[in-house]
C-alpha cells in the first residue's frame, strides 16, 4: 500500500510540474514507451459543460516516434498552464506482482519501441514467475509443461507462453530465417505476460485481501 502511496504522490508531483505547451514532456510515450518522447501538438480547443463552466483548455499531441495521440488539458481558472490530466496514463504494474517478474515485464513495456529486446525480456519475466511459484528446475520449455500439468497454467496459456519462448530464442540466436519481430508482436507478448502476472498473482492477492476483509467485518459486527 505504502509503494501504491508513493507512486500515486510522484504522479501528482509530475503533473504540477508539467506545463501545457507546445510540447508535452514526459518521460516515457504511453503507446511505444520510447523514452523522452518527442510529443508535439497537433490540436488544440477549448471545452465548458452545459452550464458554460468547467473551462478547459486541450492539447492533443503526436508522438514522433509511432504516431501515438496523447491528449492533456489545463484547468483554464488557475492560470498557471499546468497539465491536469493526461490520457492515456502511464502503466503501473500491480505490487502483487513479485519484484523480479515485475521488473523484467516493466522493462519488456518500456521497451516496446525496440521490439527483439521487449520479446526476450518477456520471456524472462515468464521464467521468473514460474520459479516464484517453485518451477525452477529444467528448461522453461519442461517448466511450463509441468506448470500446465500442475494446473498451474491452462493448455492455452501453456501454447501462449512457448510462443513466446520460442520468439525470444529467435532474437536471441538472430534466425536468419524469421524477420525482425515488430512493436505490434511485442505488444502482443507483454499483453500475454501481463494477463499471466494477473492470473498467477494479482487475481489471488485480491482473492486473498477479499476474503480476509469479509472476515473482519464479521468479526466487527459480531
Amino acid at each position: 500500500m505504502l509503494d501504491v502511496c508513493k507512486y500515486i504522490l510522484s504522479l501528482k508531483i509530475i503533473r504540477r510540474m508539467l506545463k501545457l505547451e507546445s510540447q508535452l514532456l514526459l518521460d516515457r510515450c504511453p503507446y511505444c514507451s520510447i523514452k523522452r518522447p518527442n510529443l508535439k501538438v497537433n490540436h488544440e480547443l477549448i471545452t465548458v459543460d452545459h452550464r458554460a463552466a468547467n473551462k478547459r483548455r486541450w492539447k492533443i499531441y503526436k508522438c514522433e516516434s509511432c504516431g501515438g495521440v496523447i491528449l492533456a488539458n489545463t484547468n483554464e481558472g488557475t492560470g498557471n498552464n499546468e497539465v491536469s490530466e493526461i490520457y492515456p496514463k502511464r502503466e503501473h504494474l500491480d505490487e502483487a506482482i513479485p519484484e523480479k517478474p515485475r521488473t523484467f515485464l516493466q522493462e519488456a513495456i518500456d521497451s516496446i519501441h525496440a521490439p527483439s529486446a521487449s520479446i526476450m525480456v518477456c520471456a524472462s519475466s515468464i521464467d521468473a514467475m514460474l520459479k516464484e511459484l517453485g518451477y525452477k528446475e529444467g528448461t522453461l520449455y519442461s517448466r511450463i509443461a509441468e506448470a500446465k500439468n500442475d494446473c498451474i497454467l491452462t493448455p492455452g496459456m501453456e501454447a501462449w507462453a512457448n510462443e513466446i519462448r520460442l520468439d525470444a530464442n529467435e532474437q536471441r540466436h538472430a534466425d536468419e530465417v524469421k524477420g525482425l519481430p515488430s512493436p505490434a508482436e511485442a505488444l502482443q507478448s507483454v499483453e500475454f505476460a501481463k494477463a499471466l502476472a494477473e492470473f498467477l498473482f494479482v487475481l489471488p492477492s485480491r482473492v486473498k485481501r477479499g476474503i480476509e476483509e469479509s472476515k473482519q467485518t464479521h468479526i466487527d459486527n459480531d
